[in-house]
């Protein structure tokens, strides 16, 4: 369709012909998955609808004379770490030669970290943070299992992208691995897998994937490829605030997931491209409360207006598209500095508390100062220290308390006028 063209075009930019996407394309994994082993393992979720895909999997497995070693029960959400060490240990059993992952984000990222441990052993803290997988590679001669990746959620893209987000749930805590060594070797997305899932889990997939494309933009200022993220987060953007609304009203719209499918896509692609910042940063403290892209979506305006003096040109591109489907009445051309910034926050609440997303910390159940406090810790973590340094104001670990506190107590409030700025 022409309304899509664009998306699927900037996606064979990024993954070429080899991306299997689309509206009724699960049959196909069968014949992927032969091209990469023959003794697999399949680690699924379990959701509504889900026993019959998963009987299109093996049965498509099953004719391309795949043997299928044993169905793995998926990890929970937020992908805890003692699922995953259930799942490597299931790895390390069975010796498959290719692993199918089937579910969201959580369901991949597990899967990625399984197969590295499996792989190279050691705990899961030995490869947070960015490149140590290649270098543990490089240093051993081994390689990774192959991994075929089927993508279940319009969200995290985890199926194109060299991330792994696992969480340790006695401190509440979730850490990444960002490394190029992960990147599943085949993608998979049926978006007809999508169309059962609930109004408030579509949405938080949907925010998810506009976190990317936005941070990633705001972080691009200044770089030689700007340009191209430009396009690339724009293009995302639209489609979800687009599209969201529509979906929400009628869940089984083809074309309307089908767009979300291609946004939250893209959303990956940006992430490739460059890195996410401060939502993505404080959202790792606040996985006891909320979904990860509801997380970052609550955040995103209040980071917006404390990184407004260094992101002129992102906020006006997407101001207008807020502005295009009604959620910012203000003249965007005629702002700037810390107003544009604070219009286009606004902006940006309007459209989450459209989608019946809480917009402000102390509405979530359970939140606490003590979320805050450990936000703040967290931020100076040497491990995620590539959140700090992709700001586009960028903060040393001495200045978290001041400008990151200031955020995260606007963010407590709704208060956008809380957020101190560096310049102040």
């Amino acid at each position: 369709m022409a309304q899509y063209e664009k998306a699927r075009s900037l996606l064979r930019t990024f993954k070429g012909e080899g991306y299997i996407h689309g509206l009724g394309v699960l049959w196909r994994v069968g014949e992927a998955t032969a091209s990469h082993g023959r003794r697999a393992v399949l680690i699924g979720s379990d959701f509504p609808g889900s026993a019959g895909f998963t009987r299109t999997i093996c049965e498509s497995l099953a004719h391309a004379s795949v043997t299928l070693l044993e169905e793995i029960v998926g990890p929970a959400p937020n992908a805890p770490v003692e699922d995953l060490n259930r799942i490597t240990a299931r790895l390390k059993a069975l010796d498959p030669d290719v692993v199918v992952s089937f579910g969201g984000g959580s369901t991949i990222d597990v899967a990625k970290a399984a197969i590295v441990l499996d792989t190279l052993g050691g705990e899961i803290e030995d490869y947070f943070g960015t490149g140590l997988v290649t270098e543990a590679l490089a240093a051993s001669g081994k390689t990774l299992l192959s991994h075929v990746a089927i993508q279940t959620a319009s969200s995290s893209a985890a199926h194109l992208t060299k991330y792994a987000n696992i969480t340790n749930l006695g401190t509440g805590q979730k850490k990444l691995i960002v490394d190029d060594a992960i990147v599943p070797q085949q993608p998979i997305f049926d978006h007809t897998v999508t169309f059962s899932a609930p109004a408030l889990l579509t949405a938080d997939g949907a925010v998810d994937g506009i976190s990317h494309s936005l941070e990633v933009l705001y972080g691009a200022v200044g770089k030689p490829e700007y340009d191209r993220i430009e396009e690339v987060a724009v293009e995302s953007i639209r489609l979800v605030v687009n599209y969201l609304p529509r979906v929400i009203g009628r869940p089984s719209d083809a074309e309307g997931r089908e767009a979300l499918g291609l946004a939250t896509d893209l959303g990956g692609y940006a992430i490739m491209l460059g890195g996410t910042n401060g939502a993505h940063l404080t959202s790792f403290s606040l996985v006891d409360l909320m979904p990860h892209g509801r997380a970052c979506a609550l955040m995103n305006p209040y980071y917006t207006v404390f990184f407004a003096p260094a992101v002129q040109r992102p906020l006006k591109v997407v101001g207008r598209i807020f502005a295009d489907a009604g959620y910012l009445d203000a003249n965007i051309d005629t702002l700037t500095g810390r107003s544009l910034g604070e219009a286009v926050g606004e902006a940006m609440i309007a459209f989450q508390r459209a989608m019946g997303l809480p917009t402000q910390l102390s509405d979530v159940e359970g939140f606490t100062d003590a979320h805050i406090e450990r936000a703040l810790v967290a931020a100076k973590n040497p491990q995620l220290r590539m959140k700090l340094e992709n700001m586009p104001i960028p903060l040393t670990p001495e200045m978290v308390d001041d400008y990151m506190g200031s955020v995260l107590v606007a963010a407590r409030d709704g208060d956008l006028g809380n957020v101190r700025m560096v310049s102040d």
